[in-house]
Order: structure tokens, then C-alpha cells, then sequence
């Protein structure tokens, strides 16, 4: 034991020593591994039980020993032998060494048990033994020898024998700490005791000290949270008086009467609800089981850990009940990561319905078939705590819609870049049908795939020809139109009044989203173009590490998604010769760069020219609520300051010809030993370019879209301020598309919209300040109630991981840990040359980013991902599905990765 006061201590033991329950007790020892591990708890020591025995005279305890096992009146003669029994001498002594080293400036004290039985998971002895509050420095002997007593009595006797315990109770150690004065206090569970919900965190909280809801005197506030701090309930009670410490020194707690206009407050604010809820979690956390603790608030704001004992005899929770539902965001998260706004979820829910029942149409499924799934169609994604996900049973349902659901279903969970299947027994009760019959209706959608493959080119025509009648051509030179004529320019935005701008939305939904076939049989087609070209490199090529099909698809060329790299570049070039315009660009405000723009007019003209045809294409550029490029040009000035930066100082070298890679040459040598298999495998080749090339340049036909829909919604957000029906324009984002058309048409149920654009305000500002739900997780019943965002994943370990290889190169370089790309595209530091970017995701809008990047190194994506085929096109060497990347590096490790084999090696400094 700790010596205080210069000799070693036999009947003290300090809370900052290691924790031993033979010693301090179940409830002490437990306080001092918290106290030990970070936790904030009052300071304090503990009497040992050894102090008891010391303290007895040899008569006292023969005749207690004698007194066991007990007889039917041991209790009443256990407290005359005891009722005059005090510390002895060399306790005391040790006790006023202890008092002098702890609590040097005196004050009040908490004189608790701590028994060797008490505070265990399946006896508590809770609210048994004695516990007295506001002790004062000359009372404290006598009360320690209460808690003794009270190991004696007959309630504890009784409840032991209950228990089937006769023998002699070991005294209890006793926990003596400062006494604090709080504002508030009460318990807290990590579970719910009732029905034994891990899910469920609950909090009663009175005015004062918690001694008069622990004696069942009054009644208490009760709180009920969810894991992720969301309050789910409050009951407030009528609270007429409070506990305070004796405010003259002396023994004893002080009633006092509570303000009128306080009784039915509640004694905690919810933020202090939400660090209480955390507090028991986390104490949860730290012995493994859901515990019960006590805590307390000081009047500066301090919240104290008191008690902590597990949940007695905790049930176990109850069989989940409700809709099973599991929800995965793996491929989702690349268009719409983070939190999304309400008018963004809207319109995309719409469009996911929209496009998938015309993708069972095409893929032959009766209209009947899909108008008895018309649920599963409005529920293919959801919106958890603002984050949207898949909702991976509906889309399981529509795949087991479509014939050859057996074959399909592979390449469909590896474009989605779901990681982990559904369990064969789901998928065998959602299939149904027999495989036979789903081999025959399989080949006749075979004859309709491979008519529609045929008819493709026709089909880009018409859908970019209805693209170009609904949005305008596009300014890019990249698209050649086959019109014979320029179709008529858009209405403009501004010169619309409200009720037409919602016309002209419902228009352009109803004239591109059931019409969204183009893009569908181009997807479907790529999908198992690349499942075939990923087998036949495997048997026929002997690539068993999937090295090939990321070597054949490098450098396809006209992708649109390139295009924007292409024109940085360029402009980077023209930049590169004038320092000052660099430092300009890096540094100053987009008014000042617009005026030093104006002195090189060709870079000014290919600037604007940019601005024309990829101002949509920006970051998070899926989610209506994000700004674009023309709207805040920062970003791409900023790109291109740092591009032109690195340029500058480091000249990009001359091309040079180098021999194709091994794997390359292997794979032709096989293919020239059978002229069919090369045939074939060149026609698989051909096609898998062609279509993930269309792949991307559809999907930026989809930003468009989505770019012209923004406009509308500002503009009807104008229209709103405008009528005082929202605080700013903005605000019509925290709207959904139906409750935006129905304050036009007269059908909105709720007209005072600034209010809930406040309540949804706050709900989504603290969605973005709480950790995320995991990627993957199930819910039973109503969703909201089920989520969990504990994340028990430890950050990868060891000096080598392993990733998904999508760009072929092998890259030596230091990291830059990309969690806001907003900011990095908006410092004034531009990326240094040789840097890799080590991102959790990425979205089409990083193309600003990757010209400056030596490498790419992304926790998510499949090879099907934007990140993977772009990376592919701009010859960035790039590894995507790298589990923890973002948590196992940092900014300023060195790392060498190989774009082929996918291995990241960290090296050391």
C-alpha cells in the first residue's frame, strides 16, 4: 500500500492504487479502475475490512464467530455486541493520516459500503447497507462504524439467508470520498433492467443530491436514449424539494423547497442527458457488462461518476420483433456520402423507384409482376440518422424478379460493391421458384438483352436526344449529336413564377426518369461484361490475383470523366509560366483572381469554357444541397493553383515508351495458341471498354439532371423567402419534393414551414455531430429505433494491407489523409508533388483532386467505381476496399503500393 505521511498504511488503501476487491470491495474497487482509467470521481480512500476486526476486542469477536450459522435472534444480539464499537487507536491514527493527505483543505465527506458480496451481477445488496451523505470531519469515525453495523442488521442477515447464506458476513470495506454539492444528480442504466434492451439507455435525474430518489421519496425526471445519445422520451415530474450538504459544516443533508417556477422543469438539460448517457456507456464499455451507475453535476458544469455496479440479474432481451430490414450503404456512399439533406433523399428516392421499374420492364418481367412489388420499388434506399443506405432486401426482391436471379445475382452485388451476401436461407425463401423454371425464362430474356445490346446505339441516340430537349446540349465537344436540328433552349429559371417552376420539374421527371433506359441496359450490360472479361482472364489467362482486367482497361480514352483532368491540365500550363498568378490562385479571394484572370484572356476564355460544361460536376455533386462550381468557383481556382504549383517546381517529364507488363505478354502468348479464344476474348474486350466507358459518360448525363433540379428548388427556395414562408432560399432544402408541390397545389398539410425547417435543421446539425451508423447493420421493426453506432473495429494493425488493386503502378510516396475535401481544395497549401491521397471514399467531384495526386488509396469502392475507372483512364495508380485505411495511416507516413497486386506496404522513417 501507498505510505501517507511517511509509513505504510494497514488499514488505508487510496483510490490511485491497484484496484484488489479483497481489500477495498466490489463498489470501491470498481470506482478506483475508473478513477484510474480517466474517469472524473470525487477523491477518496478506502477503510479495509481488517480495520473492523482490529477495531474489536478479543470478547467481541469470540461472541460474533459464536453467533453463526445464525439463529432466529442473532440479528438483535449482533447489534447490542456492536452498538458501541469505534475505529480503534491505531485506525484512527491512520485515518487522520489519510484525511490530511487527501483532503488537506477539509470539507465535507460520502462515508459508503463497499462489501466483498455487494454491487456483483446477480446479488447487488443495492440500497442495503448504510450510506450516510454531508459527514462531517468529527462525525466520520462513528459513521464508519455505522457501515459495519449495517453488515449485521437484520434486513441483511435476512436477504443472505434468502440468498442461502448463513455463515458469518465479512465486514464491508468502507469508501470514504469528498462530498460534492451538485445541481443535479441520479442513476443511470446502460440497459433497460425491464426488458434487458442493450439498446436503451435510462437516466433519473433529481434536483440536489440523489438521496431522495434513491430512498423512493420523490419522484424523478426519467430520460430514455437511444446508444446514439438521441432522446427518445422524456417524462418530467414534479420535483417540490431538493438534498443539499448542510450548509453550516455540521452532519447531515439540508432540505430546501424548490422554486415554483422550477418544479416541473426538468433538473438536466438534454445535452447534459446525452454526456450522462455517454458516461454509462462508456463506463458499459469498461467491465463488459451494462452497468447501473450514480452521477452527479457540480454548478460549474461538472459531471461525476459516483457508484457503477453491473444491471442485477439484467434479463436477456427479448427476441426482435417487427420487419426485418438490412441495410448496407457500400456503393451508395460514393454518390451521397455523409449526411444528406431531405430534398435530396426525396428526389433520389424517386429517381431509384423510377429507373428500376423500368429496369424489370426491359428485362422482360410482367407489368403485373411489377405492380404487385410497387413497396419494394419505394423502398429501395432509406434515409438512417440523415445518411442514405441501401435497402438491401428490396434489392434482392427486384433481382429475384429478373430471370437467371442465380446467375445475376454475383455481378450485381459486385457492381453495388456489396462486400457481404445475404444468408443462402434469405435469398432461398425470397427466390421462391424452382431453378429450372428460372433457367427457361432466363433464355428468353437472354434474346431480349442481346436485342437490346443490339439496339444500344439507337437507344444512346434517343436518350441524349431527349436529354438535349429537356436540359439544352451540353457544351462539350465530347458528345457529336445527330440532330438535324438545335432543339430550343430551356425556359430560363428566373423569369418562371412558382407554380411553373414545379411544371417545369414535372416535366422533366416525366420525361427522363421512366425514360432512363439508355443508362439501365448500359450498366447491365457492363456489369457482365466485366464478370466475363474478370472469369475468362482467370481460366484462360491464369490470372488468379486479378491483375489483368486492370491492365487491359487502362487508357480507354474518350471518357467524359476525364475530360475535366484533361482541361486542368491544360490550364495548369498556362498558369505554370506566371508565379505571381500561382500565388494568386493558391491565395487570394475569387474577386481578385477574376481580376487577374482578365489579363491572360486565353486562360480567362478556357476557364469559362470549364465552368460551361463541368460546373455541376463538384463535390457531393449527387446531393441538391451542394454548391457548384459556378456558384462557388473556389475550389477549382484553388485546383488549379495547386496543379500548376506542382508544374512549377517539379516539370512533368517526357513521355517515354515502355514495354507492356509481363502479365500482358503472358496473356497474348496463350491467346495466340487458339484464334477462337482470342476472338471471343477480343470481342469480351471490346465491349467491356465500350460499355464502362459509356458507363461514365451516362452517369455524367445523370449529373445534369440532377444540376438542373438544384436550379429549379434554389430558385423555388427564392420564391419562398420571397413570400416569407422560409428564413433564406436555402432552407427549401430541408423540404421533401412532396411537400414543396404541395404548398403550391394546396394539398400541404403543414404551411408554417420555417418551423420545421428549424426542427429538421437541428436534427440533421446533429446527425453531422454524432458518429455514423456502420456500414452494415440490421434493424427489426421501425428502423430509427434499432440503429447502433457503436464501432468496435480496431484500426488495422501490422506494416502491410492489403487492398482491391484498380490502377496498375507502383507508387513511394507521403500520405495526405483526405477526410474533408472541401478544405483541402480550399487551403492555401497546395498538395505536395509525390503525395498520396488516402480518402475513406470518393465522389466524381475528386477529379479536381486527382491531377495533383501521385496515388490513390480509398477505404471503399469496387472496381466498378467511379474512383476505380477513372483512376484506370488517368493512369493514377489506385487501390479501393482497403478496410481502415483512413485510421491506419496518417498524414506524413510514407507508404509504397502496388496499383496491380493491391499490397500497401508503410515504411519506416
Amino acid at each position: 500500500m501507498d505510505a501517507l505521511g511517511g509509513g505504510v498504511m494497514k488499514y488505508i488503501v487510496q483510490l490511485t492504487e491497484r484496484p484488489v476487491i479483497a481489500l477495498m470491495g466490489r463498489k470501491a474497487s470498481a470506482i478506483a479502475r475508473l478513477a484510474q482509467q480517466g474517469f472524473r470521481v470525487p477523491p477518496g480512500f478506502v477503510v479495509t475490512p481488517a480495520a473492523f476486526w482490529d477495531s474489536l476486542t478479543r470478547d467481541q469477536e469470540d461472541q460474533l464467530r459464536s453467533l453463526f450459522p445464525q439463529s432466529p435472534h442473532t440479528a438483535t444480539t449482533l447489534q447490542t455486541l456492536l452498538a458501541d464499537v469505534l475505529p480503534s487507536e491505531v485506525v484512527q491514527y491512520e485515518l487522520l493520516q489519510a484525511m490530511a493527505a487527501v483532503f488537506p483543505y477539509g470539507g465535507q465527506f460520502a462515508v459508503r459500503s463497499s462489501a466483498l458480496d455487494e454491487d456483483g451481477v446477480e446479488r447487488s445488496l443495492a440500497g442495503q447497507l448504510h450510506t450516510s451523505l454531508s459527514v462531517a470531519a468529527a462525525d466520520l469515525q462513528p459513521q464508519i462504524a455505522a457501515v459495519w453495523r449495517s453488515a449485521y442488521q437484520n434486513n441483511v442477515l435476512l436477504y443472505r439467508h434468502r440468498q442461502g447464506q448463513t455463515d458469518l458476513p465479512q465486514p464491508p470495506a468502507v469508501l470514504v470520498q469528498q462530498m460534492l454539492n451538485p445541481v443535479a444528480a441520479g442513476v443511470a442504466f446502460g440497459a433497460d433492467p425491464v426488458t434487458g434492451r442493450r439498446n436503451l439507455v435510462i437516466i433519473n435525474a433529481v434536483y440536489g443530491l440523489g438521496s431522495l430518489l434513491v430512498s423512493g421519496e420523490e419522484d424523478a425526471d426519467t430520460f430514455y436514449l437511444n446508444r446514439q445519445g438521441d432522446i427518445l422520451q422524456r417524462q418530467i415530474a414534479r420535483k417540490p424539494q431538493a438534498h443539499y450538504p448542510n450548509p453550516t459544516g455540521k452532519s447531515g443533508v439540508f432540505a430546501q423547497a424548490i422554486a415554483p417556477d422550477q418544479v416541473t422543469e426538468p433538473a438536466i438539460s438534454d445535452r447534459q442527458a446525452q454526456a450522462i448517457a455517454a458516461l454509462v456507456q462508456r463506463t458499459g464499455q469498461e467491465f463488459g457488462l451494462p452497468q447501473d451507475i450514480e452521477w452527479a453535476i457540480t454548478d460549474n458544469g461538472q459531471l461525476y461518476l459516483l457508484q457503477a455496479r453491473p444491471i442485477t440479474a439484467l434479463p436477456t432481451p427479448q427476441a426482435p420483433s417487427g420487419s426485418y430490414r438490412l441495410w448496407d450503404n457500400s456503393n451508395i456512399a460514393e454518390s451521397y456520402s455523409g449526411v444528406t439533406t431531405p430534398l435530396t433523399f426525396s428526389f433520389a428516392r424517386r429517381a431509384y423507384e423510377e429507373v428500376y421499374r423500368q429496369f424489370c420492364r426491359l428485362m422482360g418481367v410482367s407489368q403485373s409482376r411489377i405492380i404487385a412489388s410497387d413497396r419494394t420499388f419505394t423502398t429501395m434506399i432509406g434515409l438512417m440518422q440523415g445518411r442514405i443506405y441501401y435497402n438491401l432486401l428490396s434489392w434482392y426482391r427486384v433481382l429475384i424478379l429478373l430471370p437467371g436471379f442465380r446467375l445475376n445475382r454475383r455481378f450485381m452485388e459486385q457492381m453495388m460493391g456489396v462486400k457481404e451476401s445475404l444468408p443462402e436461407e434469405i435469398i432461398t425463401q425470397m427466390a421462391g421458384k424452382p431453378w429450372w423454371q428460372d433457367g427457361i425464362e432466363l433464355v428468353r430474356t437472354l434474346f431480349g438483352l442481346g436485342w437490346n445490346a443490339i439496339l444500344l446505339p439507337w437507344t444512346k441516340y434517343r436518350f441524349y436526344r431527349r436529354l438535349d430537349r429537356a436540359l439544352g446540349p451540353p457544351q462539350t465537344s465530347l458528345y457529336q449529336r445527330l440532330l438535324r436540328q438545335t432543339p430550343p433552349p430551356p425556359p430560363r429559371l428566373d423569369q418562371l413564377a412558382a407554380d411553373e417552376l414545379v411544371a417545369h420539374y414535372q416535366d422533366l421527371t416525366r420525361q427522363l426518369l421512366p425514360r432512363w433506359d439508355a443508362p439501365i441496359v448500359n450498366d447491365f450490360l457492363a456489369m457482365i461484361c466485366y464478370g466475363v472479361l474478370c472469369r475468362l482472364t482467370q481460366t484462360w489467362g491464369g490470372d488468379r490475383d486479378g491483375i489483368l482486367p486492370n491492365l487491359l482497361l487502362v487508357e480507354q480514352g474518350a471518357m467524359i470523366s476525364t475530360e475535366p483532368a484533361r482541361q486542368l491540365r491544360e490550364m495548369a500550363r498556362r498558369v505554370a509560366r506566371d508565379p505571381d498568378l500561382i500565388t494568386t490562385l493558391q491565395r487570394d479571394t475569387p474577386t481578385a483572381i477574376a481580376t487577374a484572370l482578365t489579363k491572360h484572356p486565353e486562360l480567362a476564355a478556357a476557364y469559362h469554357q470549364y465552368l460551361d460544361q463541368f460546373s455541376d460536376r463538384c463535390l457531393d455533386e449527387l446531393k441538391l444541397e451542394s454548391p457548384t462550381l459556378a456558384e462557388n468557383p473556389l475550389p477549382l481556382l484553388r485546383s488549379l493553383g495547386a496543379i500548376a504549383s506542382q508544374m512549377h517546381t517539379a516539370p512533368t517529364p517526357e513521355a517515354t515508351t515502355s514495354l507492356p507488363p509481363p502479365e500482358l505478354l503472358h496473356l497474348r502468348r496463350l491467346l495466340r495458341r487458339s484464334p477462337l479464344k482470342r476472338l471471343i476474348f477480343a470481342g469480351v474486350l471490346h465491349q467491356t471498354r465500350a460499355r464502362l466507358r459509356d458507363r461514365e459518360n451516362l452517369r455524367f448525363e445523370r449529373t445534369r439532371v440532377f444540376g438542373r433540379a438544384r436550379q429549379i428548388f434554389l430558385e423555388l427556395g427564392k420564391r419562398f423567402f420571397v413570400l416569407d414562408l422560409l428564413h433564406r432560399p436555402d432552407d427549401i432544402f430541408y423540404l421533401n419534393v412532396e411537400e414543396i408541390i404541395g404548398i403550391l397545389a394546396g394539398t400541404s398539410t403543414c404551411n408554417r414551414i420555417k418551423g420545421l425547417v428549424a426542427l429538421r435543421r437541428s436534427e440533421f446539425e446533429h446527425y453531422r455531430e454524432t458518429p455514423p451508423p456502420p456500414d452494415r447493420f440490421a434493424t427489426y421493426g421501425i428502423p430509427h429505433g434499432g440503429i447502433n453506432t457503436t464501432n468496435t473495429a480496431r484500426p488495422p494493425s501490422g506494416s502491410v494491407q492489403q487492398g482491391l488493386g484498380c490502377s496498375p503502378g507502383i507508387v513511394r510516396g507521403v500520405v495526405r489523409v483526405v477526410r474533408d475535401p472541401h478544405s483541402l481544395l480550399t487551403q492555401e497549401q497546395p498538395l505536395a508533388p509525390g503525395t498520396v491521397l488516402v480518402a475513406e471514399r470518393t465522389d466524381p467531384g475528386w477529379i479536381l483532386l486527382f491531377p495533383a495526386a501521385a496515388g490513390l488509396l480509398v477505404e471503399r469502392g469496387s472496381l466498378l467505381s467511379h474512383a476505380a475507372i477513372v483512376s484506370r483512364e488517368l493512369g493514377i495508380p489506385a487501390i479501393v476496399s482497403i478496410p481502415g485505411v483512413t485510421r491506419w495511416l496518417k498524414d506524413g507516413d510514407r507508404v509504397e503500393f502496388n496499383g496491380s497486386t493491391g499490397r500497401i506496404e508503410r515504411l519506416r522513417d
